[in-house]
């Protein structure tokens, strides 16, 4: 068996090869059995309110030294446990436990972490319903619990 069919009659062959073969690609077997849903604390979704449950540092990867700012937060929707790091300077200043925050994926490689802060996946987007970037930088009050 050299290479693949060729001829005017080739298509049924072609089409069963490809069939045949598919389960190779691990785009394909990833797509086809919903692994990143399975897998993914989010469940596939861009984004997903949850309740923060401490404030903690972590170290940066080297050659950094810096301790990034990041929670803990428990999703609404199905209780699973996830950090989030926040972004910006102070921003951890507008974050308090028992907080409703708003987390998206931190925009990694094929979703996984980005930059020099480990098996950090996700970031704050929002704090109490309103954009943490505007209570950082004094265009908005936060809200008050909600």
């Amino acid at each position: 068996m050299g290479s693949k069919s060729r001829g005017i009659n080739a298509a049924k062959k072609l089409k069963s090869r490809r069939n045949k073969f598919r389960h190779n690609n691990k785009w394909f077997v990833r797509r086809k059995f919903h692994l990143k849903e399975k897998s993914d604390p989010l469940e596939g979704s861009p984004m997903a309110k949850g309740i923060v449950l401490d404030k903690r540092q972590l170290e940066a990867k080297q050659p950094n030294s810096a301790m990034r700012k990041c929670v803990r937060v428990q999703l609404l929707k199905n209780g699973k446990q996830l950090t989030a790091f926040v972004p910006r300077e102070n921003g951890i200043k507008f974050i308090d436990e028992h907080d409703q925050v708003l987390v998206s994926g931190i925009g990694g490689h094929m979703g996984k972490s980005k930059g020099d802060i480990p098996n950090v996946r996700w970031q704050v987007i929002k704090v109490n319903g309103s954009s943490l970037e505007m209570i950082r930088s004094g265009r908005k009050e936060k809200p008050v619990g909600r």
